[in-house]
């Protein structure tokens, strides 16, 4: 190499040292941006993380112990339609409830980082590890001749979006099969179903504006980081994923018989994978998404929810 550059002439040289040291100087930059960025989806991570793991309110109500002074009351008749009536009255004030309680859950999961403690790292660590090494292989895995191909691209996204319509329609679905059959649990669980899905939509928002990150079909699938012209059309992290994966939380935590879990979380990694398939995002993507939802649906589960 020196004998090389000590043929070449000045003017030559000095653009070849230019020209390395432009290199050098981007490749230093994209180091340093990488760094924020992982830095920035650990504080969603980790600040998620230690929602979900938050006690259930203490606004819940407890069964009471036996009071040995009083006699227990004789079962009295109810009137169907003031039950009904008592029904509505419930869904209604829940429903009304809603907004204040997402600004609410916005406010605990932003701020959360604090209440961090030493038993989410048992969860935390591997997930920042797999998160880091998804990253450095985005681009070798999207730039697989296996994923070129149209027709499996087009069958993949109209799978996952179909996928999607159903994780959206099921929380509706149940609370109006639970209102018409007046089943507390079942309205709860559509009302928490839908308020997990907007809360993770939001954080998803949040982080896509931060990020700006490429899609895999632009710039031979480099998935850079930090760039303008994206817009708020980021592919980190994937919405579809993050909204399934919030829903499917809830879901399996309301109704947690093993079939409800395979159900729910099967379909949700198959909605995940689809979005690799369909080159619509990367693998971290996808991987961050539905981490991220899983731990808002978690978290609105345990906040909100009352035994029935």
């Amino acid at each position: 190499m020196c004998t090389e550059d000590s043929n070449l002439s000045p003017g030559r040289f000095l653009t070849r040292r230019r020209i390395s040291l432009h290199r050098f100087g981007s490749s230093h930059i994209e180091r340093r941006c990488a760094g924020v960025l992982l830095s920035f989806t650990l504080i969603v991570i980790l600040g998620n993380a230690g929602v979900a793991q938050e006690p259930p309110s203490p606004n819940q109500a407890q069964p009471s112990g036996n009071n040995s002074n009083a006699l227990p009351d004789a079962p009295r008749p109810q009137s169907t339609n003031a039950a009904a009536a008592g029904l509505n009255d419930q869904d209604a004030v829940k429903l009304r409830q809603i907004p204040v309680n997402i600004l609410k859950d916005q406010t605990a999961i932003w701020t959360s980082p604090a209440r961090i403690r030493e038993h989410n790292l048992a969860f935390l660590v591997p997930l920042v590890l797999a998160t880091t090494v998804t990253i450095t292989t985005d681009r070798q895995v999207m730039s697989s001749a296996r994923l070129d191909d149209a027709s499996l691209n087009s069958h993949a996204q109209t799978a996952s979006n179909g996928l999607l319509g159903g994780f959206v329609a099921a929380p509706v679905i149940i609370y109006g099969l639970g209102h018409l059959h007046h089943d507390d649990h079942a309205t709860e669980s559509g009302i928490l179903g839908g308020e997990a899905m907007v809360d993770s939509l939001v954080v998803d928002e949040v982080m896509k504006a931060v990020t700006m990150r490429e899609r895999p079909t632009l710039n031979s699938a480099k998935g850079k980081f930090f760039q303008t012209s994206v817009g708020l059309d980021s592919s980190f992290p994937s919405t579809h994923s993050m909204i399934a994966w919030s829903s499917a939380a809830v879901i399996a935590s309301e109704y947690n018989g093993p079939m409800t879990k395979i159900t729910a979380y099967g379909l949700a990694t198959g909605l995940s994978l689809t979005r690799v398939l369909a080159k619509q995002h990367f693998p971290s993507d996808v991987l961050v998404g539905s981490a991220v939802g899983w731990l808002v649906g978690r978290y609105v589960f345990r906040k909100h929810h009352k035994d029935y």
